[in-house]
């Protein structure tokens, strides 16, 4: 009879979903498909209880690579769920096989996906916060200035709590196509074309009359392009309604902007506590 009971505990077990496991087991659950493309998938991190806010993280990559691998094991994974956070690192179709408008969609799309399904994985629905890095920073910083993409996710403004770019540039896409053309300019083409009304609305320092998410962070490193266009965002935000912080950190070049995205979550690095505040705030009821 006892191996009888056992059998059946084991059979009702493996007949739950993955995401009703995840929840209750208090275990990740990898490659949840929120689309039909292979790349339309994301990682779960369950937080400390099924009310927990939930992290989103949105990787960079030049529109064109990159991955939600780049979270697992990262010490910003580790520091959030330290902090009883739910995470989700998100992956999106990359250019050239797709466009930038589809890159925004699908984060949007995921944001819609994980609320949608808030309570099979065990987390609260209405603390979420996005979070993205280089091209990730201007894809969080466009879903949440032009309000088409949550539109078309079936999704308010007012449905993510705050949006953090971490040293993103081409918030206003033709300055930086202009500006950093030597570099970048190949990468820049690929992602934004040649047309500029495209380029003027791919741009999210010229989306931002309300309605916009409800609050932003915007940090940067000591990038020429990255300050300046950074400093332009939050102060147009402000400007038409929108609170928005900017904070620089130390840091230049290429080697300044991966370190923030490595770093942010160690203890000693400066950009950590800032952010953890500012989650702390509008996670708060």
């Amino acid at each position: 009879m006892r191996r009888i009971a056992i059998a059946l505990l084991a059979a009702s077990i493996i007949a739950l979903p993955a995401a009703t496991l995840s929840a209750q087991s208090g275990t990740a659950q990898m490659d949840i498909a929120y689309g039909a493309d292979p790349l339309q998938q994301l990682d779960y991190w369950p937080g400390e209880n099924a009310n927990a806010p939930l992290v989103v993280f949105v990787h960079g990559g030049g529109w064109k690579r990159g991955d939600k691998n780049m979270m697992r094991g990262s010490d910003k994974l580790e520091h959030w769920q330290e902090q009883g956070y739910a995470v989700a690192s998100v992956d999106y179709r990359l250019v050239p096989d797709n466009t930038v408008e589809q890159e925004a969609q699908d984060v949007a799309d995921a944001v819609a996906y994980l609320r949608d399904n808030a309570r099979t994985l065990g987390f609260d629905a209405e603390r979420v916060a996005l979070v993205g890095h280089s091209a990730g920073a201007h894809l969080v910083a466009l879903v949440g200035t032009d309000p088409t993409y949550f539109r078309d996710a079936g999704l308010a403004m007012d449905d993510v709590r705050g949006i953090v770019p971490l040293d993103g540039a081409a918030y206003n896409v033709p300055d930086q196509m202009e500006e950093n053309a030597r570099l970048m300019g190949d990468t820049y083409r690929q992602a934004f074309g040649d047309n500029p009304e495209r380029q003027r609305n791919l741009s999210p320092n010229l989306h931002t009359a309300a309605p916009n998410a409800p609050e932003f962070l915007i940090l940067h490193v000591q990038r020429d392009d990255a300050r300046r266009q950074s400093n332009e965002l939050a102060r147009n935000l402000r400007r038409d309604g929108t609170p928005a912080e900017v904070q620089g950190f130390p840091g230049r070049g290429l080697r300044g902007h991966a370190q923030i995205n490595r770093r942010l979550g160690e203890k000693d690095y400066p950009a950590t506590p800032v952010v953890d505040d500012f989650l702390a705030r509008i996670f708060a009821d």
